[in-house]
Parts: C-alpha cells; sequence; structure tokens
C-alpha cells in the first residue's frame, strides 16, 4: 500500500506561483509513476501532469504546458508540481495519484490517490 499526502495548497492572486508537495510512504517510490490530477466545482476530475519513474519521461495537459513543472525526489519519496503563472481557471482540488505507468496516469488510470489540496486563484 502506498499513502499520499499533499500540501502547498492556498489563496494566491492571478499571476503567482505555488508549489504542491506529495510525501508518499509505505512503498519505494522509485517503483512509481506519479501525477498530478485536479478537479474545480461543478467539474469532472482531470489530468494536470504525470512524471515517469526515472523522472526522464512527463506530460502536461495543453491548458498548464509551460507554466506547470511535475518533478520528484525518489530518495526523499516527494513528488513536487510548480506552478507559475496562475490563472483564476487553475482553481481546483489538486489530487497526487501513484501508478505503474505515466502513460496510464494520463488517461486517469491510478491505483493510488491522495486526499487532495485546495488551490484558490483571485483575479
Amino acid at each position: 500500500q502506498v499513502q499520499l499526502v499533499e500540501s502547498g495548497g492556498g489563496l494566491v492572486q492571478a499571476g503567482g506561483s505555488l508549489r504542491l508537495s506529495c510525501a508518499a510512504s509505505g512503498r519505494t517510490l522509485s517503483t512509481l509513476a506519479m501525477g498530478w490530477f485536479r478537479q474545480a466545482p461543478g467539474k469532472e476530475r482531470e489530468f494536470v501532469a504525470a512524471i515517469s519513474t526515472s523522472g526522464i519521461t512527463r506530460y502536461y495537459v495543453d491548458s498548464v504546458k509551460g507554466r506547470f513543472t511535475i518533478s520528484r525526489d525518489n530518495a526523499k519519496k516527494m513528488v513536487y508540481l510548480q506552478m507559475d503563472s496562475l490563472k483564476p481557471e487553475d482553481t481546483a482540488v489538486y489530487y497526487c495519484a501513484g501508478g505503474p505507468r505515466a502513460n496510464s496516469l494520463r488517461l486517469g488510470n491510478s491505483d493510488y490517490w491522495g486526499q487532495g489540496t485546495q488551490v484558490t486563484v483571485s483575479s
């Protein structure tokens, strides 16, 4: 089993930055591809970013390309999402997720989910 705990959410003005963190426990992180999803009020949960076990391959949804960066530190069992140039439409609960392959995460297939952290971007 893997437990995922997100942190780093909060309220920020449009154009600002936030860094989300995801702490993993219960299993060696290097065996899991990791990703971030988000769910805005009244909308379905959507894929945001994924990173392969080695960190070499990364995927992003088009709406965040060039603004968000996913990274990982397997030794520390941590995954990060650096969010820059934030927009009001980025407002959502952000979830950390883990699974066997980054490409599968991109399709929404995850074995493990965190509880989520709220990100609110004011205009």
